[in-house]
This record gives C-alpha cells, structure tokens and sequence, in this order.
C-alpha cells in the first residue's frame, strides 16, 4: 500500500509563500499522476493542480500564475510552490497519488495551510 507523506503547510500572512511537499513511501509505477487539492471549510474538495510523470501540468484557474506544482520522479515527490496567497487559499491541501494502470488513486492526511494577517 503506497502512503504519501506531507508537509511545509503553516501560517502565512497574505502575499506570502510556502511549499509543500508530498513523497510516495515506494516506487510507483511511471504511468501516474500526482496531484493537490484542497478543501476548506463547509466547502467541497477541489483540484488545485496536477503533474503526470511527464511533466504535464494542469491548474484550477484560481491558482493559475500564482502556483506551481513540480515533481522529482527519482524521489517520487511532488511540490507545490505557492506564491500571493489569499485568505481564500485557506484550507487543508491534500496530496494524491493516481495510478492509471491499477485505477488506483491514493490520499495524504491532509496539511493545513491558513492565509492570515
């Protein structure tokens, strides 16, 4: 069973920064998709932006310009680098892990991230 372990989440004033970061505890098939989202409170999970092992990148347009997400396919690791944040990017941010082969997809525990003066 693949676990994805988180961190980098905080408190940050807006404008500010953080990265996360998401590492696969095994090797993982190279056709997959790693991926963030985010759910804040009363609301529902939405995709923040995902990588395919390629390279291949897709953002939420709320996101877009501000974050970015990246992998290091050797450490299976994914990031995401985010920049001007907004009280509204105020949420738990979630790593997944989805192998389309297996059409399996795979949770991280979550890390809070909350945008505050």
């Amino acid at each position: 069973q693949v676990q994805l372990m988180e961190s980098g989440g905080g408190l940050v004033q807006p404008g500010g920064s953080l990265r996360l970061s998401c590492a696969a505890s095994e090797s993982i098939f190279s056709n997959n998709v790693m991926g963030w989202y985010r759910q804040a409170p009363g609301k529902q999970r939405e995709l923040v932006a995902h990588i395919n092992n390629g390279g291949s990148t897709n953002y939420a347009d709320s996101v877009k310009g501000r974050f970015t997400i990246s992998r290091d396919n050797a450490k299976n690791t994914v990031y995401l680098q985010m920049n001007s944040l907004k009280p509204e990017d105020t949420a738990v941010y979630y790593c997944n892990l989805y192998i389309s082969i297996l059409s399996k997809s795979y949770w991280g525990q979550g890390t809070q991230v909350t945008v505050s003066s």
